[in-house]
């Protein structure tokens, strides 16, 4: 099974705070409710409740891509171009 990177879409999420009891080990709640993601990636059995926090999301505010996709996500942010850096 091959690492993961969890993503938030915070437009999305309203702050119901599932997530962080599904998933403690990698998201913890802000002042105000909201998650704070680990940007590790995510393998083995925690991935199994990384799954289970994903798609409980009553917002569907979350998801879950291969973590090369988001190093190259990353990359494109700080150059403005997809690609090798």
């Amino acid at each position: 099974m091959r690492a993961k990177v969890i993503r938030l879409d915070p437009i999305a999420c309203d702050g119901h705070g599932i997530c962080a009891e599904l998933l403690p080990e990698r998201i913890v709640l802000d002042d105000w409710g909201y998650p704070i993601i680990d940007p590790e990636p995510v393998s083995g059995e925690l991935l199994v409740h990384a799954n289970r926090a994903v798609t409980h999301c009553p917002a569907l505010a979350l998801r879950l891509e291969r973590a090369e996709a988001a190093i190259d996500d990353r990359r494109a942010d700080r150059t403005g171009h997809r690609g090798a850096a």
